[in-house]
């Protein structure tokens, strides 16, 4: 399976949300990376992304987006294949 690393704040319902998805999709290991507590890794995320809003998320090398996108991606049937992309 995939790396996962999922940028994120304390408060974010839609991080929530997505974490419940990747982790009821096989994921166990999950890198969160706490934009609120780490204001550099705000900017490398903005830098990495052009975006200001959490969650981030990113399977392997890809950049899948925010919560919407991965939902987005999951009803079209491309999550699993990318989790599970070697």
């Amino acid at each position: 399976m995939q790396a996962v690393k999922i940028y994120t704040t304390a408060v974010c319902p839609y991080c929530t949300q997505a974490k419940q998805i990747l982790k009821a999709k096989g994921v166990e290991k999950l890198e969160e990376i706490r934009i609120d507590t780490d204001p550099q890794q705000l900017r490398t995320m903005m830098e990495i992304t052009g975006r200001r809003t959490v969650p981030q998320i990113f399977i392997g090398q890809t950049h899948v987006g925010g919560c919407d996108d991965l939902i987005a991606l999951d009803a079209k049937g491309g999550l699993l294949p990318l989790l599970n992309a070697d």
